[in-house]
This record gives structure tokens, sequence and C-alpha cells, in this order.
């Protein structure tokens, strides 16, 4: 199905007479060929996405809203919103680059959209609440936090090294695991978990930043507000998507070898390098002196992790690609995709090509278009879920629904 840019309609040997008219059917077990069976199509299970939608984005919201009347009432509006805007700087940075993760398979906006809320809500409400608890602790046991450019008490390093990785990461990742159970059908492999794991930590750190910009406004004025954008800003707005990510690829490897009670533990293992990242990033400024040792620090050791991330995010997103190509490769052999097909459906330069030729086109071609790549995106995940995992009947489900929706999706290109 290769489209000539500059023609309104299909090449002549694309027609729909040349599409296979095939009935909804489901492939066979691992090992063995895709064997046509016929099928009535089951229509979707959207009870989690109308929950998530619903109440999660009401809570997670409502979270938000909380902490910023809280900032409000320590730093006063003006420096809040001086603060946010400065803020969204990393934000646009992070959630750009989780959009270009995202684009071989987007999840679903609402899930999204709860990632972040949790992240800049319901995660800084319970470190907040934590913050709040441990101090109350450590006045009525008599021991006071260090003083300012003073060696740091043991409160102090207990709190930034101990406590914070322990908190925020299990906070951060609890969202994470929410994602997994409700928006299961959704959750494919390692590539969601960065995704979701990624825009948790953005709204977080977002958050954060406004605390960190507006004690650096009160405390030192513009010299160390710019100091601290630099720090948090500049220099490491990733790190808080580098902890979290590592829960993201533990729960993604879960989707595909165990169900929802077996991904605890997968969550659990994911939370250890997560903390560990985390601790050693926030230890590094109570054992380093001077502004040459910590940037040599940054340079020798952030930056190379930061790298490996990157690796490992574009390694796991090309086998993406792969595993969309041979699942749709076997639906071909049953006649439910054209060679040609497969290649526009399953491979970045096809993609490239098909986008180019339905943006010539009318809007609802357009938009069929982009529907048919990700449903075939979607079939492709559900039979991989099939055969890798104890996904049951709702990944034969969703592959019935998938199959009957790209029929109308090849007939709406083409018409």
């Amino acid at each position: 199905m290769t489209f000539d840019q500059d023609a309104r309609r299909p090449p002549a040997e694309h027609s729909p007479q040349a599409f296979p008219q095939s009935p909804v059917r489901h492939p066979a077990p691992a090992g063995e060929p895709v064997r046509p069976v016929w099928t009535a199509p089951v229509p979707p299970d959207r009870a989690g996405a109308i929950v998530l939608a619903v109440v999660g984005l009401s809570i997670a919201g409502l979270a938000v809203l909380l902490v910023l009347v809280y900032f409000s009432s320590l730093l006063g509006t003006g420096r809040l919103i001086a603060c946010m805007l400065l803020a969204l700087i990393p934000l646009t940075a992070i959630l750009l680059a989780v959009r270009w993760v995202d684009r071989w398979e987007p999840e679903p906006r609402p899930a999204l959209w709860f990632a972040l809320l949790w992240g800049a809500g319901i995660s800084i409400v319970a470190a907040l609440a934590v913050d709040l608890a441990l101090y109350l602790a450590a006045q009525a046991s008599g021991l006071q936090p260090g003083q300012p450019g003073g060696d740091p008490s043991t409160v102090d390093f207990a709190s930034a090294v101990i406590q914070a990785p322990i908190v925020e990461e299990t906070a951060k990742g609890f969202g994470l695991l929410l994602l997994f159970w409700v928006m299961r059908r959704n959750f494919d492999g390692p590539v969601d978990g960065i995704v979701y794991a990624a825009t948790i930590a953005a709204g977080f750190a977002f958050t954060e930043n406004i605390q960190y910009f507006g004690s650096a406004m009160v405390e030192g004025g513009l010299d160390t507000l710019g100091m601290t954008f630099l720090v948090r800003g500049v220099l490491s707005p990733f790190v808080h998507v580098m902890f979290t990510i590592c829960t993201g690829i533990a729960l993604g490897i879960a989707a595909r070898r165990t169900g929802a009670a077996g991904a605890i533990g997968y969550f659990l293992l994911g939370l250890v390098p997560a903390m560990f990242l985390h601790a050693l990033w926030n230890g590094a400024f109570f054992f380093l002196d001077g502004d040459a040792s910590i940037i040599s620090y940054y340079l020798l050791v952030q930056v190379p992790l930061f790298i490996v991330a990157v690796v490992v995010v574009v390694v796991l997103r090309r086998r993406e690609v792969r595993v969309t190509l041979t699942r749709l490769n076997e639906y071909a052999a049953a006649g439910w995709f054209t060679e040609a097909e497969v290649a526009m459906l399953a491979t970045p330069a096809g993609r490239r090509q098909a986008r180019a030729w339905a943006a010539s086109q009318p809007r609802h071609k357009k938009l069929a278009m982009q529907r048919f790549m990700t449903d075939a995106t979607r079939l492709a995940f559900a039979r991989e879920r099939m055969l890798n995992a104890k996904a049951g009947r709702a990944a034969r489900v969703d592959e019935a629904t998938l199959l009957g929706r790209l029929a109308a999706d090849r007939a709406a290109v083409l018409g």
C-alpha cells in the first residue's frame, strides 16, 4: 500500500478490491502460523479508561491545586507565578522527549494526563506529608537540621539520601503501578513503562522546581535563583526521569511476563535502582566540596549515566519497531495485510510516506490513516502479549476488536 504523494487517491493497483476483505479471526498460539477462525468483534472494555479519566484525573488535579495553594501561602502569588513559568521550561523539554519516545505507539491522552498530575500532585503531597512527619519526629527527639553552610546533621543527610529516595520513588512508582493495573491493555512493554514513568517524573520535577526556585528567590534573590535554575533547569532537568524510568522498565517487562499480581515483584525490583540513583545524586552534594568537584562529578558520573539511559531508550524503541514488523508479518501470512501494507505500517520510512500522502488528503482520510497505523501497532502488541504473557481472554478480545477496526480503517482510507 504505497501511496503517490501527489495523488488524491492511492494508485490503481491499491484499490479497495486489491485488499483482503477477511472476516475477523484469531492468530494461533506461539510457534504456529496464524489461521483463520471466524469470530465476532467484541467491544473494547473502556471501564478502566473511564475510571482513570473521571476519578483519577479529578483526585490528581485536586492534589496539584492544593500544592499550589500551599506554595502560594509561602511564596506569594507573584513569586509563585514567576517560579511556575521558569519550571515550565524544563517541563516542556521533558514532555517533548516523551512525545518522541511515544510516537510509535501513542498512549491514551487521559492516561498521560493522569501520569503528569500524579507526579505533580499526589507524589508531592506524599513527600511533603512524610517530610512534615519526620521533621516533627526529629524535633520531638531533640535533633535539629544543620544550618546552611555548616556540616550536615544526621537529620539533613538522612532526609536527602535515605528518606527522599525511598519516599519519592515509591510515591512516583505507585502511580506507575496503578496505571499498569488500570490501563493493562495499553501497557504493552518497557517503552510504555518509560513513557508513563517519564511523564510522572516530569510532573514531580515541575512542582519540586517551583519549590526550589521559590526558596532561592526568598533566600538569595535573583543571583541564587539563576544558579538554582542553571543546576535544575539546564544541567539536570532529566534526573528524576532517569530515576523513575527504572521502575517503568521493570513494569514494562512485567507486562510481557506476568499478570497483575506478579507485577508487584517487578515493581519492587525496579524501585531498587531508582532509589539508588536518586540517593547517588542527592548524596554527592554532601560529600563534594567546591564547584570544581561538583562539576567533575557531574561530567564523570551523571553525564555518562544520562547517555546510558538515552541508549537504553533508543534500543527499546527500535525493538518496538521490530516487534510490530514481526507480528504484522504473521497476520500478512494469513491474508490480513499485503506486504506493502506491512511495510507502510511497520517501518519508519513507510509511515513517513503514508503521513506525507495523508497530508494532501481530506481531513477524514488523514484521520483514518492515523487510526490505521495506530490500530495496526496495537494489534501487533496485543499479539505480543498473547504470546509472551498471561494475557488470557482480554488480549483475544482486543485482537478481535482491532481486526474489525482495521477493516473499517482501510475502507475509510481507500474510500
